[in-house]
């Protein structure tokens, strides 16, 4: 009877996050960006790839890569080219795709996360730019497929990690922080469920202690936080059943069907060849100055890690309330607000904590669409910390009513 043991895999994840930029026109065309319009109403003879018209690349997606870039500590490249990425897929209207093969706008850069055994920091490969494509539309047991081109060549950035994550926590963790960070830069609104934010995830397998990649697969548009988990659990476990059962690994593009909670094979993944890269012989290269790069540094704002440090810095806060209030700009800049009529740090940290939450949460309201200005919640604060009515007063009663008229 044999007594070897199954072997003990090591998962190596890789992630390719893919962000819409908050434009108010296409990455090569004067169409609007806007979500939730009527199917084709926002496409042009340009966006459609017709002959005889020529890209115009959009200098601010150029910006809010070089933001994301150096948020992330990424090195700017100085001088890019633009490439086509030719495929046919019945959402690519021009039958190719623009993008950055050879010279992307960012280099290497890192992201620090938070998991349960403390702070780890995730690596990038590169950042690059690229134009979306449209979105085919299944509709119940209809047959037949429609195509809506409005969002094809919305500007995006594709985010590629190292292959460096090693748990599903990690990747919720890094698209988490990295959903957080676009939305500090006002660069993508990272909703996730709208697709202006998703996630391609690559899953091998390779026996412990060893440092030879297995075979990836990857499991395409994923967006949701938990379904990304989801799917890579799935996926070692599929992997680590399919070797120890002396099946090989193919390269191969999966789905996830969230219903069922597994991975399902769409197609043998394609090979760099197969996409025939090229320079794109409509556009200039593009070169990023010295001079251009100060401007964009200068118009950064504070990173969530950088206000993190401030509160509990300037203003005395715990490290926990901190965290809290960093988690968006917009809550921290609330508080800041808040602070300028009420000097009383902890107790604003404290109600923006429990009531103020609670009733976001129930009315699954974000800050930015509270009715309540911070100089109101600053009159209700500062009674309580003179005294005049009680902290239970203020929240029972106080607080509704104020929120009410």
């Amino acid at each position: 009877m044999s007594t070897n043991s199954p072997i003990v895999y090591q998962p190596v994840i890789g992630l390719e996050i893919h962000a819409q930029l908050q434009t108010n026109s296409k990455i090569f065309a004067s169409d609007p960006v806007l979500f939730g319009q009527n199917p084709n109403t926002l496409i042009s003879a340009i966006t459609l790839g017709h002959p005889g018209t020529l890209p115009k690349l959009n200098v601010r997606a150029v910006e809010f890569a070089i933001k994301m870039g150096l948020a992330l500590g990424s090195k700017i490249a100085s001088w890019q080219n633009f490439d086509r990425k030719n495929y046919f897929y019945p959402d690519l209207p021009k039958g190719y795709q623009i993008t950055q093969d050879k010279t992307p706008i960012c280099l290497g850069g890192s992201i620090t996360v938070h998991l349960k055994g403390g702070e780890k920091v995730l690596p990038f490969h590169h950042i690059h730019l690229e134009e979306d494509a449209g979105k085919s539309v299944h509709e119940g047991d209809n047959p037949f497929s429609f195509i809506d081109y409005n969002r094809a060549g919305t500007p995006l950035i594709e985010m590629v990690t190292e292959p460096a994550l090693h748990s599903s926590e990690e990747a919720f963790a890094m698209v988490s922080e990295v959903r957080k960070l676009v939305r500090y830069l006002g660069i993508c609104d990272g909703n996730m469920e709208e697709g202006s934010l998703r996630c391609d995830v690559n899953v091998s397998l390779r026996p412990k202690g060893t440092d030879t990649l297995g075979t990836k697969v990857e499991i395409k548009n994923m967006n949701s936080l938990r379904n990304i988990q989801r799917a890579i659990e799935h996926e070692i476990i599929r992997q680590t059943e399919s070797l120890n059962s002396g099946k090989q690994i193919i390269q191969e593009t999966r789905t996830f069907d969230a219903h069922l909670g597994i991975t399902n094979s769409m197609r043998v993944k394609e090979s760099m060849n197969d996409y025939r890269y090229f320079p794109e012989p409509d556009l200039s290269p593009l070169e990023i100055t010295e001079d251009w790069l100060a401007e964009i540094r200068a118009e950064m704002p504070l990173l969530p890690w950088q206000q993190e440090k401030k509160l509990m810095e300037e203003y005395n806060l715990p490290a926990y309330d901190a965290h809290f209030l960093s988690e968006s700009r917009e809550m921290a800049m609330y508080f800041q607000s808040v602070y300028e009529h009420a000097a009383h740090a902890k107790q604003i940290s404290n109600w923006l904590m429990g009531p103020v939450k609670s009733f976001l949460n129930e009315h699954n309201l974000s800050i930015d669409q509270f009715v309540l200005s911070p100089e109101n919640l600053a009159e209700v604060i500062n009674l309580v910390e003179k005294g005049v009515i009680s902290h239970n007063l203020a929240v029972q009663q106080l607080f509704p009513l104020c929120i009410e008229n």
